[in-house]
């Protein structure tokens, strides 16, 4: 694994590339120019204030920027990106730093442009349930906002109190909800964004039906790589006529899963269904996002029903049919808005609660069929207890999208390299197994160097293409997401002839 990998290459030691190595301060008169941008304030430079944004939610690899950008508008944004042009200088984008796949680690010799300024709500369109939102918004604070229309946002990372849209944009990101909502791509309609050159541009509209190629669609999910989204249109969805939650207490992880498979079958598609396994259970209760869950348990699956009034009943005895076919110890169903907020606490607080197992914690991202989970459930457990590592899972069991978390400190040397090792092989187990390599974090430079596992060289070619469209210098957020034989190249815009450098 190239960013993290003690035997592979990394970003920082993939540059300098050739004759082009990539400046480690920044120029002074950039930085001079910068401030005029942004203002002395939103321009962070001396070594103490860029500590902070070494690494987003990727502790693995970190990277110092020359600079940190704060700006306020699309067009100190774009003013930002020229000068950096004509400084020979990289930038990329950023959103609150809460990603898990190391997309907004700083490139060597590079500039951040966080968005974080940008957090204003600009429109909400009630009747045709649209809202204009900056980049900067967080995604928790829009659907308070539209409560009182009758609405929500449905993408809900589970780091959505915090994570910010733009961010979500760029990782195409989903959340517990995604098994009936979809993730970010389906809330999309339109975009603004300032390109590589410099240049604003606007794709898509408010219909999200525009002809010719789906370019809205190719920048959500591009983790920056070909520009810097300025202005986001989403749909809205009304909030559901009911809500019901329930917690499904199981003596392992296995009949949970298999629970899961039952539900679907029946023809029931909940909004949510999620596993919690025993050791993040424990973490849980002994936190701040205690839940009141049995430390007994080796499994709980939260259901959560949403739709109209009429339909819950028959739906909520599917749901208890299939839990009660794998042998569950008890179910219960949230009896009011309190008791289910206390359920999804369990849920959304878990990786805050993993904290307290060790310092660093890798968050590994794989899709499996869901027929797979129990196999593959087994076999990630196998290949932990093999390398003598601390894992607990917490997952999106309704639509197969694994969290192994792996619990380590990277301080010490011979257990990260376990950590690395191990998530090779669980990557590697979960596309044998019919899976892909991530569902909702992203590649940035984590899994950048595993794309082999699942695109064939003749797949990557048009995502290269795609990106020195919008990008042909290689200049924003470069050597991110696509395996990086050609990431030389791209940093350095004088080198040509890449066609005949094997992926």
């Amino acid at each position: 694994m190239s960013a993290v990998s003690s035997a592979g290459p990394s970003v920082s030691e993939e540059t300098p590339c050739g004759d082009d190595p990539r400046p480690t301060i920044a120029p002074a008169a950039l930085i001079e120019r910068l401030r005029r941008i942004v203002g002395d304030e939103h321009c962070l430079a001396r070594e103490g204030e860029l500590f902070a944004y070494e690494c987003d939610g990727l502790t693995l690899d970190p990277a110092r920027p020359l600079a940190v950008l704060l700006p306020a508008t699309t067009e100190e944004v774009a003013r930002i990106v020229r000068a950096c042009r004509e400084a020979d200088v990289h930038f990329v984008p950023r959103g609150a730093g809460t990603g898990l796949s190391g997309g907004a680690h700083a490139t060597p010799g590079s500039v951040l442009i966080e968005c974080s300024r940008m957090n204003r709500i600009l429109e909400v369109d009630e009747a045709n349930r649209i809202a204009v939102v900056q980049p900067g918004v967080v995604n928790a604070e829009l659907s308070t906002a539209i409560k009182q229309f009758g609405l929500f946002y449905a993408p809900d990372p589970s780091s959505q109190q915090a994570c910010t849209i733009g961010g979500n944009v760029a990782e195409n990101s989903g959340g517990p909800h995604t098994l009936k909502y979809g993730t970010t791509t389906n809330h999309v309609l339109a975009l603004e964004m300032v390109l590589p050159d410099g240049t604003i541009t606007r794709l898509g509209n408010r219909t999200g039906e525009s002809p010719g190629p789906d370019l809205v669609g190719a920048i959500v999910g591009s983790e920056g790589t070909l520009g810097i989204v300025t202005e986001i249109t989403v749909n809205l969805s009304p909030i559901p006529e009911a809500i019901e939650t329930l917690l499904g207490i199981f003596d392992d992880i296995v009949p949970a899963c298999r629970a899961v498979g039952r539900v679907i079958r029946s023809g029931v598609v909940p909004a949510a269904m999620e596993i919690v396994d025993k050791r993040t259970i424990e973490a849980v209760e002994a936190s701040v996002y205690a839940a009141g869950l049995p430390t007994s348990a080796g499994a709980v699956l939260i259901v959560e029903l949403d739709g109209s009034k009429v339909c819950m009943e028959g739906e909520i005895a599917a749901i208890r049919e299939a839990c009660e076919a794998e042998g569950c110890q008890t179910i219960q169903v949230a009896r009011d808005e309190e008791e289910r907020l206390r359920f999804w606490r369990a849920r959304k607080g878990a990786f805050g609660a993993m904290g307290r197992l060790a310092p660093d914690l890798y968050v590994h991202d794989a899709v499996v069929p869901r027929v797979k989970l129990p196999e593959i459930l087994a076999k990630v457990g196998e290949i932990c207890d093999r390398h003598r590592l601390k894992l607990a899972n917490v997952f999106h069991a309704g639509d197969g999208n694994l969290h192994p978390n792996i619990c380590f400190d990277r301080r010490d040397a011979d257990e990260l390299a376990r950590v690395i090792q191990a998530g090779e092989e669980i990557l590697t187990a979960c596309t044998e197994a019919g899976g892909v390599i991530t569902g909702e974090h992203g590649v940035g430079v984590e899994k950048r160097d595993y794309m082999h596992l699942v695109f064939e060289p003749h797949d990557l070619e048009p995502m290269y293409r795609l990106r020195e469209t919008f990008d042909p210098d290689g200049v924003c957020n470069p050597g991110k997401q696509i395996p990086t034989t050609r990431f030389c190249v791209e940093s350095n815009p004088k080198a040509r002839g890449y066609e005949e450098v094997p992926i």
